[in-house]
């Protein structure tokens, strides 16, 4: 998927399926009835769902129909998969990020989202919910506008560049 384009021989080591639904799910997986509680457009597997992807076809099209908009549910839940490459979700892309550069990620990482969650800052709002939330938010505004991330937020854009552009 997109976030590994710039690597040569990369493999989701942590993927073996991808489910399709055909349209949004709630947390219990359900897509079949109708409700409010069907906001669930994307996730990486935990448990009995280890190493699957679940994936909303309506979201996974409307991040492609729509460019520039920042929202790619593709996107976000590949970059779960990047990001828990070693085992945890937690918003530090070891694969990707230089050991050196741990400390100054996670710095950025919490003043961004400090920055979201008192509305100062146009990364989406769900990018202030954690780390993990932020690097698979702040991805997908990376590839679907990386002109506007590089001007808002330059430090977040050379970071996620440099992760993805090695």
């Amino acid at each position: 998927m997109i976030p590994v384009f710039g690597f040569k021989n990369w493999h989701y080591s942590n993927l073996s399926t991808v489910i399709l639904y055909p349209d949004h799910f709630n947390k219990n997986l359900v897509f079949e009835n109708s409700g409010e509680d069907k906001i669930v457009m994307g996730l990486v597997g935990t448990g009995r769902f280890e190493h699957q992807m679940i994936l909303s076809r309506r979201a996974l099209h409307g991040g492609f129909k729509t460019y520039n908009d920042r929202l790619n549910t593709g996107i976000h839940e590949f970059v779960h998969l990047i990001d828990k490459v070693d085992g945890v979700t937690d918003g530090v892309p070891e694969r990707l990020l230089k050991q050196a550069y741990t400390i100054p990620w996670l710095k950025m990482v919490h003043e961004e989202m400090e920055a979201i969650n008192r509305n100062k800052s146009d990364i989406r709002n769900y990018g202030g919910t954690n780390e993990a939330e932020f690097l698979a938010t702040a991805s997908e505004y990376f590839f679907e506008n990386p002109k506007r991330l590089k001007l808002k937020h330059p430090d977040v854009y050379r970071m996620l560049h440099d992760c993805y552009f090695p």
